[in-house]
């Protein structure tokens, strides 16, 4: 296994894998091809990584820069106004899901809040819980005797 491990060149199977697809994406088009050989010239292939692009190559040489996350609202919280009523049902029953609380605000406000706002509500619980979770691991102790 070894001996076999030691022969195998990556760059040649990369080659003969991409030139097997071309084949078989020109057969499916209904085109007789043939296989063309596959060389395993080390400078030829560097060099057409560059322009691989121009020939159809449909794999990217590059990766995106990942985006900053934003830290701001792009729309005007819909529970802005009722956020102290919900807060104080949360702080009362923390053990309520968020759509038990979600069904009991449309109950109380009726007509407010589509059922389409239930994520955002669920999405707002989470949020309270785990600033809740925060406040109880990190507390200080100085806090707790007041």
């Amino acid at each position: 296994m070894r001996a076999v491990a030691i022969q195998l060149d990556p760059l040649r199977l990369l080659e003969e894998i991409r030139s097997v697809q071309h084949h078989l994406a020109a057969l499916a088009a209904g085109q007789t091809t043939h296989m063309p050989r596959a060389e395993g010239n080390l400078e030829a292939f560097l060099v057409g990584l560059a322009t691989a692009w121009q020939h159809g190559e449909v794999r990217a040489t590059h990766r995106r820069t990942p985006r900053a996350a934003r830290d701001w609202r792009t729309r005007k919280d819909p529970f802005e106004s009722a956020w102290p009523c919900i807060r104080a049902w949360l702080e009362a029953e923390p053990d309520r899901i968020g759509r038990e609380l979600f069904v009991r605000l449309q109950r109380e406000l009726p007509g407010v809040f589509p059922d389409g706002q239930l994520r955002t509500f669920q999405r707002r619980v989470r949020e309270w819980r785990h600033a809740a979770a925060r406040q109880l691991v990190f507390a200080s102790p100085s806090e707790d005797a007041a």
